[in-house]
C-alpha cells in the first residue's frame, strides 16, 4: 500500500516505530547538564510601596559615568545606522594607552561575562574540570557547566581564596581556574605573591583567569590586577570591566588581557559585532578620564572606612574590604538575622544584596553609595539592631 505523501519519510530516512519513540523526541531538548544549571539571579531593584529607593545591591558607582563618556555616547547616536567596528579599535587603543599594554593582546566583549563564557566555550568540554572557590562569582560555575564541563568548588579561608586548597584540587582533568581578585561578595584580596605561587604551581596547560573587576578600587602595595603575570606567562588571563568604577554598567563593556594565542582562539568564535558603537565610544572616553576615576575612588575610600567603622559600632561584623562594597554579617538571633534586616531596610527604601547563593545565608552585601544613601543605611541598621529581638 502506498504511503500518504504527507506522512512519508524524507528520502533516505525510515519511519520511527512506536518502540523507538521516546518522550525526549517529542520536543526540542537541551543537551545534558543544561537544565541542571541554576540561572543567575541579580540583586533586586525595587521596594514596593516606597517612594524613594536607594539601590545598593549591584556595586554601581554613585558618581555615575564621566561627563566625557556621556558626551561620546551622545555623539555616537548620530550614526546608529552603521555597524560598529568589529575590532573595537578605538576602545582597545584607549585601554592600551592608559595601561601601557600591547593592543594585540586586548579583547573586548559585551561585559566581562561574555569573555568568561567565551573562555569556557573555547577551552572546556565534557570530561574537563574548572576550579572555582566557594564564594566566587556565580557566573563561573554557570559558564563551566554551560560548556559541558564539571565545576570543582574549593573552600576559602576566612572569606579569602586559599591557594593551597586550589592547588590540591588540580587533577589531570583541570583546564581552567577562576579567581576573583578582589573577591565578590567578600571584598577580600589575594596578595600578588600568593597569585604568583598559584600560577607557578599549575600545569602549563591550565589557564589561570584573574577576574579583576574591582581592581581600580584597591589601594594596597601587595596587590596586582594581573597585567605582569599575563605578560610573563602563556596561561594567564586577566579580565576587567567598565561596569564598576567607570559607571557604564548599562552599556555592558568588558575587556581582557591575554597571550596572543588565547586572544586568537577567542576571536574565532566571538560574535563579529559583540560590542556596540556607543559603548566603544563611551568606554574609550571613560578610561581616558582618569581624573574622574580618581574622584570616584576617593569617594569610595572615604565612605568604605566610615561605613565599616559605623557598622562595627552598631555591633555588626563586617568582612574587611578593598572594594566598593562591604559584606555585613548578622547575629544568629531571632529578629536580628539577615532576612529580617533585608526586609526592614527594603521597607525604608534601602536595597542591599542577599548573598545566600554565595554561601552567606546570614549576610547582606552593601554597595558604597552616595553620602545620603550610606548615612541612611547606617541609621536604619542602628534602628534595626536597637529593636527588641
Amino acid at each position: 500500500m502506498a504511503l500518504n505523501p504527507k506522512t512519508a519519510p524524507p528520502p533516505g530516512r525510515s519511519h520511527l516505530t512506536s518502540s523507538s519513540t521516546s518522550s525526549d523526541m517529542t520536543k526540542p531538548t537541551p543537551r545534558p547538564g543544561i537544565l541542571d544549571i541554576a540561572a543567575y539571579v541579580p540583586g533586586k531593584e525595587h521596594a514596593p510601596g516606597v517612594e524613594r529607593v536607594f539601590k545598593l545591591s549591584s556595586n554601581e558607582t554613585p558618581l555615575g559615568p564621566s561627563p566625557k563618556a556621556i558626551e561620546a555616547f551622545k555623539q555616537s547616536a548620530g550614526h546608529l545606522e552603521l555597524y560598529p567596528d568589529g575590532q573595537a579599535t578605538a576602545l582597545r587603543e584607549a585601554i592600551a594607552e592608559v595601561h601601557g599594554l600591547n593592543m594585540a593582546n586586548i579583547l573586548c566583549g559585551n561585559g566581562s561575562d561574555e569573555l568568561l563564557g567565551l573562555l569556557c566555550h573555547v577551552y572546556l568540554g565534557p570530561g574537563d574540570e574548572g576550579i572555582i572557590t566557594e564564594h566566587g562569582f556565580l557566573v563561573y560555575k554557570i559558564q563551566i557547566m554551560g560548556a559541558g564541563a564539571t565545576p570543582v568548588v574549593v573552600k576559602e579561608r576566612d572569606c579569602t581564596v586559599d591557594v593551597d586548597a586550589i592547588l590540591a584540587a588540580v587533577t589531570e582533568k583541570t583546564k581552567i581556574v577562576f579567581i576573583a581578585n578582589p573577591g565578590n561578595p567578600t571584598g577580600t584580596y589575594v596578595p600578588v605573591s600568593e597569585i604568583r605561587r598559584l600560577q607557578a604551581g599549575l600545569p602549563a596547560h591550565v589557564i589561570l583567569v584573574l577576574d579583576a573587576a574591582y581592581a581600580e578600587y584597591v589601594r594596597r602595595n601587595d596587590y596586582e590586577a594581573g597585567i605582569e603575570l599575563v605578560s610573563g606567562n602563556r596561561n594567564v588571563v586577566m579580565t576587567r570591566t567598565f561596569s564598576k568604577v567607570y559607571g557604564l554598567a548599562a552599556l555592558r563593556i568588558g575587556w581582557l588581557y591575554a597571550p596572543a594565542e588565547i586572544v586568537d582562539a577567542m576571536n574565532r568564535v566571538r560574535g563579529p559585532f559583540n560590542l556596540n558603537a556607543p559603548a566603544i565610544a563611551a568606554g574609550a572616553a571613560a578610561i581616558r578620564d582618569q581624573a574622574f576615576v580618581e574622584t570616584a575612588v576617593t569617594h569610595n575610600r572615604l565612605w568604605l572606612e566610615k561605613v565599616t567603622d559605623a557598622l562595627a559600632e552598631i555591633g555588626l561584623d563586617v568582612t574587611p574590604s578593598v572594594t566598593n562594597f562591604v559584606l555585613i554579617h548578622f547575629p544568629d538571633v531571632d529578629g536580628k538575622r539577615a532576612t529580617e534586616a533585608d526586609a526592614f531596610l527594603t521597607s525604608r527604601g534601602y536595597i542591599l544584596r542577599a548573598v545566600r547563593g554565595y554561601g552567606f545565608a546570614n549576610s547582606l552585601r552593601m554597595t558604597i553609595g552616595s553620602d545620603e544613601a550610606n548615612l541612611g543605611v547606617i541609621n536604619a541598621l542602628r534602628e534595626f539592631m536597637g529593636r527588641c529581638g
